[in-house]
């Protein structure tokens, strides 16, 4: 058993989820497009959830990394709202399908299998975001115990406009400027001085 049949399956099974959704590809399919058997299949993976929350390691895993190094407050909270819709950005060039396949499953019915599997990665997006909150909560007073609130707004500005800017790029890297981040904080950040 190589390594390179562990990755073709990785990469099959997220192409798949990717364009049809988790609930729409079975096994047998996932193991057919991969080139190999359903016995190797379930050699490195066990089943398909356990395939999905591999895929969801191995990708997600960097990508919180790297949003935890954005959301550190250094005492302005629009650099640091900047610097973490830049890291999901750049992320989302480098990792597409991916991305979009997070959004998909972060907004999937909370008691789906593949929510389950993604929860996780949603509760430390969602603690590391409302972590800058938490640290601004000094220099914004008008916070008031709302730091859960403001972090899951800003979560799903950024995430929906990635949503919604890849339907117009379909297969394509999604790009998305430094200008329209600073454009989306500057909104964001209006509502929540208003």
């Amino acid at each position: 058993m190589s390594v390179d049949n562990r990755e073709r399956i990785l990469e099959t099974a997220l192409e798949l989820f990717y364009s049809r959704g988790y609930d729409a590809v079975g096994v047998q399919e996932i193991a057919e497009k991969s080139g190999v058997t359903k016995p190797t299949l379930y050699y490195y993976f066990k089943s398909k959830y356990g395939l999905l929350e591999q895929l969801l390691e191995t990708r997600g895993e960097p990508f919180l990394e790297e949003l935890r190094w954005a959301c550190a407050y250094h005492g302005e909270l629009k650099d640091t709202l900047c610097e973490t819709a830049a890291a999901v950005a750049a992320f989302a060039r480098r990792e597409p399908k991916f991305s979009l396949l997070f959004v998909a499953l972060y907004y999937s019915a909370r008691e789906n299998e593949a929510y389950q599997a993604v929860r996780p990665l949603v509760h430390r997006l969602q603690q590391d975001v409302e972590g800058i909150f938490q640290a601004a909560a000094a220099d914004l007073g008008n916070m008031n115990g709302r730091q859960k609130q403001f972090s899951l707004g800003f979560i799903g500005l950024v995430l929906v406009y990635l949503m919604m800017k890849s339907d117009r790029r379909e297969g394509k890297v999604i790009e998305i400027s430094r200008e329209e981040i600073e454009a989306l904080v500057h909104q964001f950040m209006h509502g929540i001085y208003s």
